[in-house]
């Protein structure tokens, strides 16, 4: 691997315009919570890591632009619920030298049309499957989130669900991630579940509780470490997550001098733990146990629809923003 200059915020790149621009250069991409960018957006993703660089605009406050070097990016980190597309774009990022893993939400919500753009269940399945085969089950975490309730969609139903799927992932994954829907927190979710003309509601902390341990008791055959993902409530079996997850990256990417550094780690030949400088991700919700990272997604771009997302507003946003998508653009949306 070719050794790269280190570009540290505040310095300049130029475009292809002529002009330059302050970049940040983050060490861990996340890609992304915002949006499904290997299932939608994997030529943008390998176009912008040929040109080095992407633009990156604040959902919050559009005149927050920030350019984003990719020079010191050691580790993406790729959320999604089909990474098929990117599966041809793997081996230029492993050229690269740069390490990533997935989050890979695997639900199953077929029956109630939640996520009515995503493959069938079982082509989902082959496609975990075929992504673990490719890079390791270490680098696949499962995700089944969020988790909601109504009148047909029972614990009990969930429980069977997870089961079902557990059963076909032996094997191919370490680890389960869950989280429990926030519904009222956001008024666009509650509008699009809304319009499934099926009520849906939140868990209460009993039923987190019960939940939680008919999933552990099962897990006693799978083997799988579980985490809940940004929940305050403690669960017996059930950690708390880092989906981006600076242990994990010692893990898997050890022999990665730069990320090491980054990480402040330091090994200790008397422990079984490694020594860690936690770097907690202020701008995350205050339960989310995420270290650093510079999450280049946008909202609004998600063409899976899927009806709890708190990423898209509406099927109208999404469609007119994805009108807006050159994949030879420097930012996701023109």
């Amino acid at each position: 691997m070719n050794r790269r200059k280190i570009t540290h915020a505040g310095e300049l790149i130029s475009v292809p315009d002529g002009h330059q621009v302050d970049v940040i250069a983050p060490v861990i991409i996340s890609a992304s919570r915002a949006t499904d960018i290997p299932a939608f957006f994997p030529w943008w993703f390998s176009n912008r890591l040929k040109a080095g660089y992407m633009r990156w605009t604040n959902p919050f406050n559009a005149k927050q632009v920030q350019y984003v070097s990719f020079q010191n990016t050691r580790v993406v980190v790729f959320w999604s619920k089909n990474p098929r597309p990117l599966f041809r774009y793997l081996p230029e990022i492993d050229e690269r030298g740069i390490n990533y893993y997935f989050q890979f939400t695997l639900n199953d919500y077929d029956k109630e049309g939640l996520e009515p753009n995503v493959p069938s269940l079982l082509q989902r399945v082959e496609t975990f499957k075929e992504l673990a085969e490719r890079v390791g089950k270490e680098r696949v975490i499962w995700r089944f989130d969020p988790l909601m309730l109504s009148d047909s969609l029972t614990i009990d139903v969930l429980i069977d669900r997870i089961s079902f799927l557990a059963d076909l992932l032996q094997g191919y994954t370490e680890k389960l991630v869950i989280s429990f829907a926030d519904i009222r927190q956001y008024r666009h979710v509650q509008n699009n579940l809304g319009c499934q003309q099926m009520p849906y509601r939140e868990f209460s902390l009993e039923q987190m509780t019960e939940f939680a341990e008919r999933l552990t008791q099962l897990n006693r055959e799978w083997g799988l470490k579980m985490a809940t993902c940004a929940e305050e409530i403690n669960l017996a079996g059930i950690e708390h997550n880092r989906c981006i997850d600076d242990n994990l990256m010692v893990k898997l990417f050890r022999n990665d001098n730069e990320l090491m550094s980054f990480l402040g780690y330091s090994s200790d030949l008397f422990s079984d733990e490694p020594s860690l400088s936690y770097r907690k991700d202020k701008g995350q919700r205050k339960a989310c146990g995420c270290i650093v990272s510079k999450d280049i997604g946008m909202y609004n771009t998600c063409n899976h629809l899927c009806a709890y997302c708190y990423a898209n507003r509406s099927v109208a946003a999404v469609q007119n923003n994805l009108k807006k998508h050159d994949p030879a653009s420097e930012t996701l949306i023109s």
